[in-house]
């Protein structure tokens, strides 16, 4: 199939995949499609390792179990299958710093790294505090048509141009 070696695929078709996943994840699991509980998961996983059982006797943990399950596997194929995409297109290569974000800050992958990781930290505790994730809200709760999840995923919207424009506008 031509369209598995494309670097770009059509946002319309990935949409309607997205949306078969989410009908699926909801009749096999009957659960939603979410991501960022992995996340969470992983770190109490890694705390495990150096504090043991005790880490399971945290109220968050005792809700959200300390396992490798679908939603872990859904993340380790989301990567997997990224770089197989990146792959079978020719499009891999090594980048520490785009295009982009070159043009405005430099070449220097210091500041990019700490940008990221400063970054996936307010990320990921905005997920925790709001109760789920991008693909939570703004895929999975906007399925249920979930007042919440269309709140948060407007704000995701209005939240990233924001940024995009303060970043890129602003500061560059």
């Amino acid at each position: 199939m031509e369209i598995l070696t494309e670097m770009r695929w059509s946002p319309y078709a990935v949409g309607i995949g997205i949306g078969i996943l989410s009908w699926f994840s909801f009749l096999i699991s009957r659960k939603p499609i979410a991501c960022s509980t992995t996340f969470a998961k992983t770190s109490g996983m890694i705390e495990k390792l150096f504090r043991g059982k005790k880490v399971e006797l945290k109220p968050y943990y005792q809700k959200v179990k300390l396992a490798v399950d679908w939603q872990w596997m859904l993340v380790v194929g989301i990567v997997i299958g990224s770089l197989i995409s990146a792959l079978m297109s020719g499009d891999f290569h090594w980048q520490w710093v785009p295009s982009i974000w070159a043009s405005a800050f430099g070449s220097d992958p210091t500041l990019r790294v700490i940008v990221a990781l400063v970054g996936g930290v307010c990320i990921g505790f905005g997920a925790r505090w709001s109760g789920g994730c991008t693909s939570g809200h703004g895929i999975s709760g906007a399925l249920q048509l979930a007042v919440s999840s269309w709140i948060s995923a407007f704000c995701f919207f209005i939240g990233g141009i924001v940024m995009a424009h303060i970043i890129f506008k602003i500061i560059g």
